[in-house]
This record gives C-alpha cells, structure tokens and sequence, in this order.
C-alpha cells in the first residue's frame, strides 16, 4: 500500500491552486450584469475556452479513477465511451447546435418548449435537475471525498464533501457560467499534463508494453470486445451512441457551454475541439492502468489504483502538480453540475412563476438556487456509502431516465409530423419502462443495461410515432426553425465554402473520423 503522504512542497501547490480558482471566480463574478452574462457568459464563448469546459467537465473524478481502473481490469475497450462520444459531438455539431443557437435558448429543455409545449420542457428539465444533483454532483463529491479521504484521513468523509462543496460553489455562485468556463480551462490544462506525467513515470518504471505483453493476454488491448462480453458487448455499442447523445447533446451540464458560443462556428470547432481532447484519453488515462498490471499485479480495490499510483510514482513537485489536477477535474464537474441545475431551475421553472422579474434578478435567484443545490448534494452525497445499489448502477441511471429524452429530441428535430399529442404518448410510455427498469434492475433474467437503453429508446420513438398519428400536424411555418431539413445542411454548405477549409468544421470531423478509424483498426 502507499504512503499518502503529502509533504510542505505539494501540500502548498494544492491549496495555492484552490485558492487561485476561488480568486479567479469571484474576479469573474464581479463583472456580471444580468441573467446572460451569469448563464451563458454574454453568449461570447470562443471555441478554446468550449472545447477545454466541454472536456474538463466530463473527466471528473469518477472519469480518472474509472477509466484507470478500467484499463487495469478490462483493458482498451472503456475507450468505446470515448470514441463513440467523438461521433456524437460530431453530429451535435453539424444537426443540433445551429438550431440551438438559432433559438436562442438558455436551456436545452427550452428547444422542447419551443418545438412542443412546455410539458415536454418541464418534463426534460426535471430529469435533468434529478441526475445532476443525485448522480452527477452528490456521485463526484462522494468519489472524490473517499479518494481524498486516503490522503487526508485526519477529515471525516462529511468534511471532506463539505470543503470540496463549499470551494467549487464559491466562484461558481459568484462567477456563474463564466468562472466556470475560464477555471475548467485551466483544469484542463492542468488534467492533462499531469495525466500524461503519471502516464509517462507509469510506463517507465513497468517497462512498458513489452512488459505488459509478457503477463496479459491480447485481448487486453482490444477495444471492440465480442458479444459475449458481460461488460461491453459490441451489440451494445447502440446503447452507448444513445447515452453519448444524451450526454453531449441534450444535457444542460455539458452543452451549456456551446449555447454560450459567441458564433455558430465557435461552437463548432469548439466541439471538435473537445473531440480531439477526447482521443488523449486512451493514451494520458487507459494506458496507465494497462502498466500498472505490471507494477501491481495483486490489487485488489482497483479504486485505489489512480492515487496509489500518485504517490508510488511522482516525486514531490510534481505529485503536488498532478494531484492538483485531480482536484481540477473534482472542481469541474461539480461547478458544472452546480452551474446547470441553477439554470435549469431559474429559467424552466423561476421564469414561469415569476414571469416579471428582471435579467439581474434571475441572475441573484440563481445564486441563491445554486446554493441551494450546493447544500442538497452536501448532504446526499455521504448517504451513497449506506445505498451500495445506488451507488452499483449509478453509471446505469442514465439508462433508466434518458431514453424518452433523447426520443423528443430526435425526433422532434428530424420529423416534421412529431406533435404534442406524441409528447405525451413519450412521456407516458417511457416513464413506465423507466419505473419498469429500475424495479426489476436486480432480476437475474434482466437483458444487459445498454440491450435496454436501445429497446427503451425505440419503444420511445413508436409512441411518438402511434401518438403524432392520432393528433395534428403543426403548420409548416411554425416548424421551420425547429425541424432540421436538406436546405439547412445546404445553406450551411453555401457558407463554408466561403471559408478556407481549415476553417471549416466538417474537415475537422473527417479528420476525427479518420483518427478514430485508426486506432479502432490498430486495436
């Protein structure tokens, strides 16, 4: 076991780093004037800033430690959420975001009310508010207070939440969606060059894949695993496209950054730009864990693997560094869980009860929502320890709930015949296989959760279907901004053609795609 030991050196580059994100937010917050500057950061977001908030606030915790673990026990093939997610900015980018943008919305839900009616906006937004605050924030902050538990074992678990709560909630309710954009851009950095610090000692001190080969089988490095896999059989690969959309496209957490872009064209690269971020991964955070085989080969609890191997391989500077960057990653994803559920609660629901309040008072409601939030998944997050289930399928929430979404979502943009009427057909239909799914979660005869996410997803569709049939079409004029058709991809053509093509975000994707068929054939 090591030692998690901190010593003068790193203990000093870990609370200056804290310290500087506090400073950084409050700085920020200073110069909010109304509802925009605070949710969407003036909608004057640059590509850069997109791309490193898109992929800091997905590598939380949960993300290191998981894809590490991973990587020790199951090999490459984790890397499928990774490449799969690449597809799905790749198609957020070219169908969804122009009609995002187009609207004008400060919530994804908001598009639902904008193509429907409020229902399908209520109804999306409290799925959301629900996942953000029990499983992605309270989940980060339990993550991450038992790993910092290792090293800071003087702190009850319950403190440690506390402090981490207490830190990423005090720029974000001050700086709003700004201070979090600006802080994730620097824990990005920070992620990634330690990521690729650990990754580098990793390898030299197990002698690399020479190493590595002696002792592990070939199928270790495989990505595509066969259908018989009971953790990632490639017919499931369906079911991980479903989940990435809802992740990437539809989820307030994630793409409240490219609603803030300052044009359509930033938030394209910028997507791309994160899709490109997302590669490293493999490298920087699977390829760690394929070597620690070699320099662990009896660990047992491989959720100590990523902090063991801190404070075993790093020496002192650098492990103050890394861990930092730890920490960064922690302080993303809570500050974006914290930033999204604000939003979604001050302008799905605060906007409707109090239709008359300025921009600047929807701005301090959200403060006040986001410290609301901050409390509530304080207080959650040290229950997850007595709820071993809970804590099991949390990666199999979103299973549960996004089906129904992602259905009014798709086909709400690519079906002109969708109506209010197959709203609720959806919703209807795709709650019962919610509560369906989450009662019989532990039956021994239950299909694999990502066979379910695909059959959930299509039983969706057929009601919004069998429902739209029965109801009235809406009239062509109102659709027009709302429904994607051939002469948007066409006008949007017109105009790329009057960039350079290193401009144009389509020859990004191609050489993504291409990446991504690479290394796909190379494992």
């Amino acid at each position: 076991m090591a030692d998690f030991t901190l010593t003068f050196v790193d203990s000093s580059i870990v609370i200056a780093y804290l310290l500087f994100v506090v400073i950084l937010g409050l700085y920020i917050g200073s110069k909010h004037k109304d509802a925009e500057d605070y949710f969407l950061a003036g909608r004057n977001l640059t590509w850069p800033l997109i791309g490193f908030s898109l992929f800091a606030s997905n590598m939380s915790s949960n993300s290191l430690v998981g894809l590490t673990g991973s990587g020790y026990v199951g090999g490459f093939s984790v890397f499928s959420y990774e490449w799969m997610a690449i597809i799905v900015l790749i198609l957020f980018a070219v169908f969804f975001l122009p009609f995002y943008l187009r609207n004008k919305i400060f919530t994804v839900p908001e598009f639902l009310e904008r193509r429907f009616n409020y229902v399908a906006r209520a109804y999306a937004s409290v799925i959301a508010v629900i996942l953000n605050v029990l499983v992605d924030i309270a989940a980060t902050l339990y993550a991450g207070g038992v790993l910092l538990q290792l090293i800071f074992p003087q702190f009850e678990l319950w403190q440690i939440i506390a402090i981490l709560a207490v830190v990423a909630g005090l720029y974000t309710i001050s700086g709003g969606l700004s201070a979090v954009v600006y802080t994730d851009a620097v824990q990005a950095v920070i992620l990634i060059f330690g990521s690729i610090l650990i990754t580098y000692f990793a390898w030299n001190e197990s002698g690399g894949f020479a190493e590595v080969m002696k002792i592990t089988d070939k199928s270790h490095f495989n990505i595509i695993k066969s259908a018989s896999d009971p953790e990632l059989p490639w017919p499931g690969l369906m079911g991980v496209l479903l989940l990435g959309f809802y992740f990437w496209g539809t989820n307030q957490y994630i793409t409240q950054r490219a609603l803030a872009s300052k044009t359509t064209t930033q938030g394209q690269w910028g997507s791309m730009f994160a899709g490109f971020l997302k590669i490293s991964i493999l490298f920087i955070m699977i390829f760690p864990g394929v070597f620690a085989r070699v320099l662990y080969p009896e660990m047992e609890r491989v959720d100590q693997l990523y902090p063991t191997m801190l404070f075993d391989l790093l020496p002192t500077g650098i492990l103050g560094l890394v861990l930092a960057g730890f920490i960064a990653a922690l302080m993303s994803s809570i500050d974006s869980g914290l930033n999204s559920v604000s939003t979604l609660v001050t302008m799905d629901f605060i906007t409707k009860l109090k239709p008359h309040k300025s921009t600047r008072e929807l701005m301090n409601v959200g403060r006040w929502v986001t410290f609301v939030v901050m409390v509530i998944a304080t207080a959650w997050a040290p229950q997850i320890v007595h709820f071993e289930k809970l804590w099991d399928y949390l990666q199999q929430a979103l299973s549960w709930f996004c089906p129904p979404i992602i259905a009014l979502f798709v086909m709400g943009l690519f079906w002109k015949g969708a109506n209010n009427r197959g709203v609720y057909w959806t919703i209807v239909v795709g709650s019962v296989l919610t509560i369906f799914s989450i009662v019989f979660n532990s039956a021994p005869w239950k299909p694999h959760f990502l066979y379910m996410t695909t059959f959930h997803f299509l039983l969706s569709c057929l009601a919004m279907v069998m429902g739209s049939l029965l109801g009235e079409k809406g009239r062509e004029e109102e659709l027009e901004d709302v429904v994607w058709s051939k002469k948007d991809y066409a006008n949007e053509s017109i105009q790329l053609k009057a960039l350079p093509w290193y401009k144009n975000y389509r020859y990004h994707a191609a050489f993504l795609i291409v990446i991504v068929i690479v290394i796909l054939i190379a494992y």
